[in-house]
């Protein structure tokens, strides 16, 4: 295994701000701060395919996670969860590796709950080999926990998640929440096509961060990855990739999370990531506007998008993590196949990059 602790390529950028939605905003431009991408840099590579992160900070350090796998990004049974963890940003150390027999695991994101540092993972069923169909009836959400960051429990199944595909969590109130997606009364489909407008998007919900109910829709029909936050007074804002290929959603939902509204976007994100810096509202994830597809980043104003910088990536890459780490500085995790091995082969790395904004 390498795990560079140095930078492998560094890129210097500072990306003005240019508002990408036709949609009028309220906001002078002149309140949306400049952003500056300070640096970029792999933390990871093994020579397996590496993809899928979230990034948190737990008792005073940062952990970074996501997916690797030797025999690539589709599903299989080799593949695992990787943990690393820093003091700085800079230096990392791979602190767990888990997988589930018989399972692919993948996309894997940090919860903070009850005082432990849970990671909770999708996993496809594949038997002892790599199927060449899936089932979405099969999926099963799992996790492992942590008290300090070094000890970690076994893999446990996730009750209530049977046909569910777990993706990001958040909590409030006392209570754990995930994304999971699902197909609607869990029917059976033979095409993509079929399957894609019965997907619903559930927001799952939990007393111990284990056993999980359903608590709401995010969305009822075209559902797939969605991030989202709880406000102080226990709304949700979520911004929700739409299955078959259609724009991204902004969704809100008071208590007790019955009646959503949404708002479709001016475009299509991949992986997609929702992130309070400061009081403002960070989005990330894949474009795939204009040619080769990129991890970008924006800043959410009035329900509309607003780019502020487009990182070094190309081919498979996205689902990113980000943390705050003062009011104008931020870590921002990514994968990316955008650079080659000694022998000329293209890589699926993990990096990292400083964003910083600018007074």
């Amino acid at each position: 295994m390498t795990n560079s602790k140095s930078t492998s390529r560094a890129f210097l950028l500072t990306v003005g701000l240019a508002f990408l939605s036709s949609t009028p905003v309220t906001t002078a431009a002149a309140d949306i701060p400049q952003v500056k991408v300070e640096s970029v840099r792999r933390v990871f590579h093994n020579g397996e395919h590496n993809a899928f992160t979230d990034l948190i900070r737990f008792n005073g350090r940062l952990y970074l996670t996501f997916r690797s796998c030797p025999d690539g990004h589709m599903v299989h049974p080799t593949s695992s969860i990787i943990v690393l963890s820093s003091e700085d940003g800079v230096e990392w150390k791979q602190v767990h590796r888990f997988s589930v027999p018989k399972r692919d695991v993948r996309d894997p994101h940090f919860l903070v709950f009850n005082g432990k540092l849970f990671v909770y993972t999708g996993t496809w069923y594949c038997g002892d080999s790599s199927p060449e169909t899936r089932n979405m009836n099969q999926l099963l959400g799992y996790a492992v926990w942590s008290e300090d960051g070094a000890r970690w429990s076994q893999p446990q199944m996730l009750e209530g998640t049977y046909g569910h595909y777990a993706w990001r969590a958040a909590s409030y109130g006392g209570k754990a929440y995930l994304c999971g997606r699902r197909k609607s009364e869990f029917q059976e489909t033979n095409t993509r096509e079929e399957r894609d407008v019965l997907v619903e998007s559930a927001l799952l919900e939990s007393d111990d961060g284990l056993i999980f109910r359903r608590a709401g829709l995010f969305q009822d029909r075209y559902g797939d990855e969605t991030a989202f936050l709880f406000e102080d007074d226990g709304s949700i804002l979520a911004v929700a990739r739409s299955g078959g290929g259609r724009n991204a959603q902004v969704l809100r939902s008071q208590p007790p999370y019955q009646q959503w509204e949404r708002k479709d976007l001016d475009r299509y994100i991949g992986g997609p990531l929702l992130a309070k810096w400061g009081e403002r509202y960070l989005v990330g994830g894949r474009k795939s506007i204009g040619g080769e597809p990129r991890t970008t980043l924006y800043w959410l104003v009035n329900d509309a998008l607003s780019q502020f910088a487009e990182l070094p990536s190309a081919g498979d890459n996205s689902y990113p993590g980000f943390v705050e780490m003062s009011p104008t500085r931020g870590l921002f995790s990514y994968y990316s196949t955008h650079e080659k091995n000694a022998a000329g082969e293209p890589i699926t790395a993990i990096y990292l990059a400083d964003l910083a904004i600018e007074p």
